[in-house]
């Protein structure tokens, strides 16, 4: 099925490649230079949003409790701990008004810094952590470093008795890691060539990486390995995973050298995660959230396969499927158990008894319209309650802690926010029809004082695949823009989480349109409410797919177009198995091999589907070359290719690419990426026609 492609030669690293990107780089710096002053102002408006100093809550192990903290001026954190005693070291403090408390630490308590991230920095001008992870005697730390943005992070150890690092150097490794409960083991994952997690090793302490030893391998390449400890620290669980099936196996932690077993076995379209839980005898068993015979999931328990491999047949019903709740995990707590699931396209919290799976249990909801709670880091199994962290769009995020026996909420911490006031500010949400009568939710986000009568400028924002959930988080970039008017929308769309695992069926492979289409459908809906003609969209990866389709699909619905990392050249990616994220990624998109799955891809991929000239939307594109998830062709083609079919235009089009060490979600630090937003903020609002001035 060949398709002419007259830019495939930039899919291969060239200077010619280096040269055009480096000239599209100095185009956009050219072009947007009349926006320098608004981003300087722009940025300086968020970073006041920002506290000079800023500390999280508390996390408690035996020995100590940990916290990460920010200094003043730092780009990055610190990772710190205080040694537990008598004394009371934090407590929550309720107060009878029902607004947050504060976390108080004693000031007596020396205060140790267990990994100072800045002091990891070198000169690329990027800096990102895997994995910070403290063995179970608190003596050592386990910490992973990407100082390019590709996510090959170096595994390092950390002597905490000493603060020196210890010699034992992993180069290669990736997210996710745990220790065996002696301390003396460490187990990590290892990514391919193409940046799939393919393989588990474990790493004795004191020697080197050549004698690490390979605990499990996935031939499979639609699988990717993740790994983690139990909470209860008894186990660790490899989760295999496809889009759409997975295996979990168990490691002794007590037993570091034994082989993994798997729980159940694995039969395509049945996915499940584990989770340990204690008893009072024996090895206790595992509880497992799984969509065997349950669309929105089913909860099941088995027994812990330490000595044999067990299949599906050792699964017992503890929990029956709810159709309208998404059972996404359970946390396994020393008398409860804590279900994360999605309700009424809202993310939610039951505690139940460990005895009693199946019951009511007192339901844990967000406080702020459209926002959401989710669990905190908890890391002690037999605590008695339970940290959750409420999270909103201009809502800095509170964490409380929940009374497992009465579901009483006590909140430790609200996140500082200096000079904003989020009563100036409203979020409500709104249904929309899209064309085949399915009803697509709208959070929509603006200024009090702006009216939703068909006058405001609009940014809306959508994602879309993956059943994976842009939840609403505080930004401090945000009031800078509903400050000037302009409402932000977010559209959640098929393909995405937010309406259980349907909504995701319904957004993917052959029902991919559906995406597009709701997303249009929800710019549509909001005629009336806000201007039609000067109404923006922006979007991520995936999201940049969305982005892309709807520029070609829509062109006249929109003033200008954010495309950040597009995923655009769907067909071509799709074909090729060297490229990361390809095979793994077949069961989201399709395989264009097949010939269905060629046609619907070819139907909308941007980069085979440019919009016809005359008429477009100004457009804001991003990548960076050493973004391992969205290669930097894929941009740079699509922007070649729209450029070459309207030269009249192209001078309205812009590729803001990261020419150096950058990664998929943009610049690293806080106070980085604020800059970067500041960027896109600018060029937003210049092209809504907004003026640089906030109310």
């Amino acid at each position: 099925m060949p398709r002419p492609d007259p830019y495939a030669w930039m899919g291969h690293a060239s200077p010619e490649l280096t040269e055009h990107l480096a000239a599209e780089r100095g185009y956009y710096d050219s072009a947007c230079a009349h926006l320098h002053s608004l981003v300087s102002t722009l940025r300086a408006e968020m970073v006041s949003r920002v506290p000079p100093t800023d500390v999280s809550p508390t996390w408690r192990r035996s020995r100590c409790s940990y916290y990460n903290r920010h200094l003043a001026g730092s780009d990055y954190g610190q990772l710190v701990r205080e040694i537990n005693g008598n004394e009371t070291v934090s407590r929550p403090i309720p107060t009878s008004s029902g607004a947050p408390g504060h976390e108080i630490r004693n000031p007596a308590v020396e205060v140790e810094v267990v990994l100072d991230i800045g002091s990891l920095a070198d000169d690329s001008g990027y800096l990102d952590l895997g994995v910070t992870l403290v063995s179970p005697d608190e003596d050592v730390l386990a910490y992973s470093v990407d100082t390019t943005g590709d996510e090959v992070f170096e595994l390092r150890f950390r002597d905490l008795r000493t603060g020196a690092d210890l010699d034992d150097v992993v180069p290669r490794s990736y997210y996710g890691g745990g220790w065996s409960a002696d301390s003396r083991w460490f187990f990590y994952t290892v990514h391919d060539e193409a940046y799939r997690p393919h393989e588990i090793w474990r790493h004795r302490l004191g020697t080197p990486a050549s004698q690490d030893v390979r605990v499990l391998a996935e031939p499979d390449e639609r699988f990717e390995l993740t790994l983690r400890s139990a909470r209860s620290g008894d186990v660790l669980l490899i989760l295999a995973e496809s889009r759409d099936t997975g295996e979990t196996w168990v490691v002794d932690a007590h037993a570091p050298e034994s082989p993994p077993r798997s729980a159940g076995g694995r039969r395509p379209g049945v996915v499940y995660r584990a989770e340990h839980q204690r008893e009072a005898d024996g090895p206790g068993r595992l509880l497992l959230v799984t969509n065997d015979d349950a669309v929105e999931f089913r909860l099941v328990a088995c027994p812990v396969p330490l000595e044999h491999e067990q299949d599906h047949g050792s699964w017992h019903e503890v929990r029956a499927e709810d159709p309208a709740e998404r059972l996404e995990r359970v946390d396994a707590l020393e008398g409860h158990v804590v279900m994360s699931h999605r309700a009424d396209f809202e993310h939610r919290l039951r505690v139940v008894p460990a005895d009693d799976l199946a019951g009511p249990g007192p339901v844990v909801r967000s406080r702020f319209p459209g926002g959401a709670v989710h669990l905190a880091r908890n890391t002690a199994y037999d605590a008695t309650t339970v940290r959750v962290v409420d999270r909103a769009h201009v809502e800095p995020p509170v964490w409380a802690d929940v009374d497992l026996a009465t579901g009483d909420v006590a909140d430790v911490l609200r996140q500082e926010a200096p000079g904003h006031d989020p009563s100036r500010y409203v979020t409500q949400r709104h249904a929309l029809p899209a064309p085949d009568g399915v009803t697509v939710p709208a959070t929509v986000v603006r200024h009090r004082d702006t009216p939703l009568d068909g006058t405001a400028p609009a940014l809306l924002y959508g994602y879309g695949a993956y059943e994976y959930t842009f939840e609403p988080e505080w930004d401090p970039a945000l009031p800078s823009l509903l400050d000037r008017g302009v409402v932000f929308v977010h559209a959640h769309v098929r393909g995405g989480g937010e309406g259980g695992r349907r909504w995701w069926l319904d957004g993917r492979l052959e029902h991919k349109q559906h995406t597009f289409g709701d997303h249009a459908a929800v710019a549509d809906g909001l005629a009336g409410l806000v201007d039609g003609d000067r109404l923006a969209t922006r979007g991520l990866s995936a999201g940049g797919l969305l982005q892309g389709a709807v520029l070609s699909q829509r062109p006249d619905r929109w003033r200008a177009v954010v495309a950040e990392v597009p995923f655009v050249d769907v067909v071509t990616t799709m074909l090729d198995a060297s490229i990361p994220l390809t095979v793994n990624e077949w069961d989201e998109w399709g395989d264009p091999r097949r010939r269905a799955d060629f046609d619907w891809m070819l139907a909308y991929s941007p980069y085979d589907n440019l919009p016809p000239a005359g008429g477009r939307p100004d457009l804001l594109v991003t990548g960076a070359v050493h973004d391992p998830r969205v290669m930097v062709h894929e941009p740079a083609k699509w922007v070649a290719a729209l450029r070459a079919t309207d030269p009249e235009w192209s001078p309205r089009c812009v590729f803001r690419c990261e020419l150096g060490a950058g990664a998929h979600v943009g610049p690293s630090g806080r106070f980085g990426h604020l800059a970067y937003e500041a960027e896109v903020l600018a060029w937003v609002l210049d092209r809504l026609g907004v003026g640089g001035s906030a109310s």
